[in-house]
């Protein structure tokens, strides 16, 4: 037995290398191993792939874009014409009004760029004192350290001891709790509320209806700034642009990643609301000391360009809004099998959660011997389905046939 050369990430380091699965290939909504196997891409790699594998699209423009700048850094007065486009054609979609973006190479840098930017603009609006966030139980905002510590899945957080001072975190759906853990820790003391519009990685939950626009109440009524981690649901995900439209609540920051590039080099962001901008505007000498080697990488921005032009010539989002539809309408077939406890979820975003004798790992692996990619979300027990937003009828179709034969077999 032999372990690879690759640590992987969420992986168990003994096992051997035997027993990783190679791909090589990717068309559609479709992806090959290195034995020729075909697998129907359920989860659109780990959420990202909106537009589909293979584009050539993204691909001519990233090698037009390496042929003429391959990359250049743009720290302080330094710029290039892809981050500046990438940056306009993303504020076009208004996540937030009069906004800026910071780029990043991904979401857990995001994340803790948006914290970080929290902090930073209480301070200098002479506020330093806000150095509390606010977060919930489930969440996943990535695996940088201050991503895992405003993170609330424990098996992501407990390998690594202490972690940052001023992190707390709440029941899930609960405003009551929330402004309780204002009103506990100051509101004189807290900084931000971050919150996934729709928790992901934690099991796929939709917010309860009222949920983040009392989120919003509770940051106005307490000078915090309110942070969408839209890492997952950004750029089509729920059948709208952004979480911020799809339920009507604007928050002062905004994080992405993922599909602003469809996966096809990694990159991230936040988008910086007025209330913050102006804050770290309002000294004409202030100094932003924070950003990243390869932000606003010029050939990750033209990957990102060539994506969303796409999305929108191909109208994704609506796309994503009718598959789900019919995602969710056969998911939703499934109950009354053994081992369906529910289905939930928002767009192309849908979970089934499972009771005994299934369990979701065991679930993943017989899907994928069909030659269908699931998620297994161990914390809630749960299999969860996200595939590219250009996903056909028939696909979906098979997803469903695939999930019944499935449970019929495991039950």
């Amino acid at each position: 037995m032999t372990v690879p050369s690759v640590l992987h990430p969420f992986a168990i380091p003994a096992k051997p290398a035997e027993e990783y699965l190679e791909i090589v290939r990717g068309e559609g909504c479709r992806v090959w191993d290195v034995d020729g196997r075909a697998y129907l891409d359920g989860t659109a790699s780990l959420w990202y792939c909106a537009a589909g594998h293979g584009r050539r699209e993204i691909a001519d423009a990233v090698a037009a874009q390496m042929a003429v700048l391959e990359a250049f850094h743009t720290f302080a007065r330094f710029t290039n014409g892809p981050e500046d486009r990438l940056a306009e054609l993303l504020l076009s979609l208004e996540p937030i009004p009069d906004a800026r973006v910071f780029l990043t190479c991904g979401g857990s840098e995001a994340i803790d760029s948006a914290l970080k930017l929290a902090r930073a603009g209480h301070k200098a609006a002479g506020d330093g004192g806000r150095t509390v966030v606010l977060s919930r139980h489930y969440a996943y905002h990535g695996v940088m350290l201050g991503g895992t510590s405003a993170g609330g899945l424990p098996a992501n957080r407990d390998p690594f001891g202490t972690l940052l001072p001023d992190f707390f975190q709440v029941d899930r759906d609960s405003v009551d709790a929330m402004r309780a853990a204002v009103s506990y820790h100051g509101p004189e003391r807290v900084a931000a509320i971050v919150a996934e519009p729709v928790i992901g990685a934690g099991g796929v939950f939709p917010p309860p209806e009222g949920y983040l626009a009392g989120l919003r109440e509770v940051c106005d009524e307490s000078g915090a700034l309110l942070i969408f981690d839209e890492v997952i649901t950004g750029f089509g995900r729920l059948g709208s642009w952004f979480a911020t439209h799809h339920y009507g609540v604007t928050p002062d920051m905004m994080t992405f990643a993922k599909a602003i590039t469809s996966g096809y080099l990694p990159l991230g962001g936040v988008v910086v609301g007025p209330k913050l901008r102006g804050w770290l505007e309002a000294d004409p000498g202030y100094l932003l000391a924070h950003g990243g080697t390869y932000g606003g990488h010029p050939t990750c921005c033209a990957a990102g360009i060539a994506n969303l032009e796409l999305m929108r010539a191909e109208d994704l989002p609506a796309r994503a809004a009718a598959a789900g539809r019919r995602l969710r309408a056969g998911l939703e077939g499934l109950l009354g099998r053994p081992g369906v406890a529910e289905v939930r979820g928002e767009g192309l975003m849908q979970a089934i959660g499972l009771e005994p004798p299934v369990a979701a790992a065991a679930m993943s692996e017989a899907l994928l011997a069909r030659g269908v990619i699931g998620r297994a979300l161990p914390y809630a027990n749960s299999l969860a389905f996200s595939p590219p937003l250009i996903i056909s009828d028939d696909e979906v179709d098979e997803l469903v046939a695939a999930s019944a034969a499935v449970l019929d077999e495991l039950a």
